[in-house]
């Protein structure tokens, strides 16, 4: 694919300097060709910008100036990733329902869907318009998938749950496994069966080897536009808000629910039974204790507010050593001085 450059500045409603190139793909500053556009988001490669063989750069008003072509925008990040998806190659090249799949007599499948060798699609499922089933997927009894989603390969959707519209599932997660849940007996661990659901809102997307568990008796909801990571556990009965970014190796403990618009960064660890408000942010690899307010950004373990933290890993932390030595110091010192006490008490 290739386009021109006045072309693709239309398309994304942007203006250009310099000549009408063919642009036939993006790439990174050190890396371009003269038929690829990159771009400049930090300052800090503007070095890199100054010495590129890109064709083109998506840039904003001030930088525009250091190359001979540029795509100038007020938001350089949002106009990159239209960018990207305008010359991004989809997976999959296949369409229709494979021989080798399965898909069960009572299943309704959209005649647009395309479903790949060997995935599983079991009665009375549902799935909509556009979608994409990848192989080796499983889809369960009852469960409803949405319009233009895609199922990516070896991917786990059980029976009796809700998927909205423009949902991307990666591969290897694992949607309505059962909740974590066991009641303590004299001879063992008895399983609490897990009955309830999973329900995932339009536009979000769920990384690979990411699980979320069934409700014990009631939902575990995703809603619209929220962002799960990689290798992500989301406990049972979680309801996580509109527009949340839950980043790689972040666990969140059942019936704990968060607002709109949160960021848990890679790592976290989240309770059960707490809430986190509307706007929160969690660093990365903080130990969540306890309820948070809208708002507030959290980092450590414990997690406290951020300057706190800042003052005590920036300030005292560096400290230890020379405050180890010190104490070290005076641990002799008093040892010293009550022998000699102690000798003094024994001449009398």
């Amino acid at each position: 694919m290739s386009m021109k450059l006045s072309a693709l500045a239309r398309e994304l409603g942007l203006d250009y300097t310099g000549a009408d190139i063919d642009i036939a793909g993006v790439n990174t500053l050190d890396k371009a060709c003269p038929d690829e556009l990159s771009f400049l988001v930090n300052p800090k490669y503007l070095s890199q910008m100054e010495k590129t063989k890109a064709g083109c750069v998506l840039t904003s008003g001030p930088y525009a100036d250091k190359v001979p072509n540029a795509l100038v925008s007020d938001n350089v990040y949002m106009d990159l990733a239209k960018v990207v998806d305008l010359f991004a190659k989809p997976q999959g090249c296949l369409s229709g329902v494979s021989e080798l799949a399965y898909i069960h007599p009572d299943a309704q499948l959209d005649e647009t869907v395309t479903v790949y060798p060997f995935a599983f699609v079991g009665a009375e499922a549902v799935i909509g318009a556009g979608t994409t089933i990848f192989a080796g997927a499983y889809i369960g009894e009852g469960t409803t998938i949405g319009t233009q989603c895609i199922v990516y390969p070896n991917a786990v959707v059980m029976g009796g749950l809700s998927i909205g519209n423009n949902v991307i599932v990666h591969p290897g997660a694992v949607l309505g496994g059962d909740g974590y849940g066991y009641a303590q007996t004299p001879v063992g661990h008895r399983k609490i069966p897990q009955i309830g659901t999973v329900q995932i809102a339009d536009n979000v997307e769920i990384g690979s080897n990411t699980t979320i568990d069934r409700a014990a008796l009631d939902t575990t909801s995703i809603k619209q536009g929220t962002k799960i990571d990689n290798l992500v556990q989301v406990g049972h009965n979680v309801e996580i808000g509109e527009h949340c970014l839950v980043i790689g190796q972040t666990g969140i403990g059942g019936s704990t629910v968060i607002g709109n618009g949160v960021v848990l960064a890679g790592q976290v660890g989240v309770p059960d039974n707490i809430k986190i408000g509307d706007g929160a942010i969690i660093g990365a690899k903080s130990g969540v204790s306890g309820d948070v307010a809208p708002g507030v950004t959290l980092l450590g373990a414990p997690a406290m507010p951020a300057k706190q933290y800042m003052r005590a890993a920036g300030v005292c932390l560096p400290k230890l050593p020379d405050l180890f030595k010190r104490v070290k110091k005076l641990e002799k010192e008093l040892a010293a001085v009550k022998a000699e006490a102690a000798s003094g008490e024994d001449d009398e």
